[in-house]
């Protein structure tokens, strides 16, 4: 068994069957979700922006692309090079489609199936390939590797796609300017006090920018629970304060 997770180095429970903590499979399940929502942005930029022609401009000996490299990139075909570029020819990174569909199969090929044969007899085995009942496209594929995730978090292998798929969301959300949203939390930090602490979409914990600390959202509302109604009860003694100065 595992003491750390792979991915963060985060302590695990004691005698925990998982690889990947709880914290970053949360972050995973949220990557799986965003990606579907990137191929209507990435559609619109696949095409380069054109405009009048100029005179006087610099001439080019060659026509210019027709389509955007870094988009088709992420958008076009490719093959899934799931743990490294042995031949060194990939630029710019597996496109998104091949990416995903290579860890299905990665993850088919790891997880045991069970089946009963004609005599009642049960065996175990391994499968075949990825059965993405909705298609094998983004949204099918991300839907499928959503619903292996607690599989997926229990393997040696847990911090490659960890890592795969943060890497591809950075390259996405680079091209599409889009960032997770965060929101700063009106209680203040319980280790140093500041109003500093965050919720990023993407992340379970609620993250202080300041200090190290972090709650889980249960943790959070407890303490928000303690804290809010003294420091309610102050504002309002000090407004009365200021209108009795006034």
């Amino acid at each position: 068994m595992n003491d750390i997770c792979l991915s963060c180095f985060g302590r695990l429970p004691d005698d925990s069957p998982r690889t990947g903590c709880e914290a970053c499979e949360y972050s995973v399940h949220t990557w799986l979700r965003e990606l579907p929502r990137h191929l209507v942005l990435l559609a619109d930029m696949l095409t380069p922006d054109t405009g009048p022609a100029r005179r006087g401009g610099v001439g080019r000996a060659h026509a210019p692309l027709p389509v955007r490299l870094e988009v088709l990139d992420l958008t076009g075909p490719g093959h899934p090079v799931p743990w490294s570029d042995v031949h060194g020819d990939q630029t710019g990174g597996v496109p998104i489609t091949p990416l995903l569909y290579g860890w299905a199969r990665y993850l088919a090929a790891d997880s045991p199936a069970v089946r009963t044969d004609a005599h009642g007899t049960v065996h175990v085995e391994r499968c075949d390939g990825a059965l993405v009942r909705t298609g094998a496209d983004v949204p099918g594929l991300c839907r499928w590797l959503d619903a292996y995730l607690p599989y997926a978090a229990t393997r040696p292998w847990w911090d490659d796609l960890y890592e795969q798929l943060e890497q591809l969301l950075h390259r996405v959300r680079r091209l599409t300017h889009t960032r997770p949203v965060t929101r700063a939390k009106d209680a203040p930090c319980p280790s140093c006090s500041a109003w500093s602490l965050v919720e990023r979409e993407d992340e379970l914990h609620i993250t202080c920018t300041i200090c190290p600390a972090r709650l889980t959202p249960d943790e959070y509302d407890e303490h928000r629970a303690q804290v809010m109604p003294a420091l309610a009860s102050l504002a309002l003694r000090i407004a009365a304060t200021q209108q009795t100065a006034a």
